[in-house]
């Protein structure tokens, strides 16, 4: 099964969330189940936070758990975009300095998620090479395969930022 992506060759995952680092997840809201069919990633309270980048009812988290949602496409991001990923992928690297468990989502938790928790480590002192190594090794191959997002980490989101606002 393929993701609904205009990349064909992009495999669901195989499971609904991944540690990257000890306490930071991320995932999606579908992935291939042990049977071989699409099961849904429905979050309950297993994280202390979760930060959503594409909300899809029904997908939890329940209602006493720190929830984050800052909609963005798979695509290119204007400022405010941008804006909000940082802010998303700050707010991520204090929980987890705090000691909480969080998850950051969007839809099959490759690109949108990965850009927010690569941000999150980059924040914590990795570079971007590292920060993306990583989120391939621990999550899929397939995490940031959009190359847009992986230009703008290289760049510095701060930076991408600055030239989107000035390109508007």
């Amino acid at each position: 099964m393929r993701t609904r992506r205009k990349q064909p060759d992009v495999p669901i995952p195989d499971s609904p969330w991944s540690e990257i680092v000890p306490g930071l997840w991320m995932g999606g809201h579908e992935f291939m189940g042990h049977s071989g069919q699409l099961e849904f990633a429905v979050v309950r309270h297993e994280f202390d936070l979760v930060q959503t980048l594409l909300r899809l009812p029904g997908h939890g988290p329940d209602p006493e758990v720190e929830h984050h949602v800052w909609p963005i496409p798979d695509g290119p991001l204007d400022g405010t975009q941008l804006a909000g990923v940082i802010r998303l992928a700050r707010a991520a690297a204090e929980a987890l300095d705090g000691g909480r468990e969080v998850l950051v989502r969007c839809y099959h938790g490759y690109n949108r998620s990965g850009l927010v928790v690569a941000h999150a480590l980059i924040h914590g002192g990795s570079t971007a090479d590292e920060a993306i190594r990583l989120i391939r090794a621990r999550r899929s191959p397939w995490a940031l395969h959009n190359e847009l997002f992986v230009d703008y980490l290289r760049a510095g989101l701060a930076t991408a930022r600055l030239l989107e606002e000035l390109a508007e």
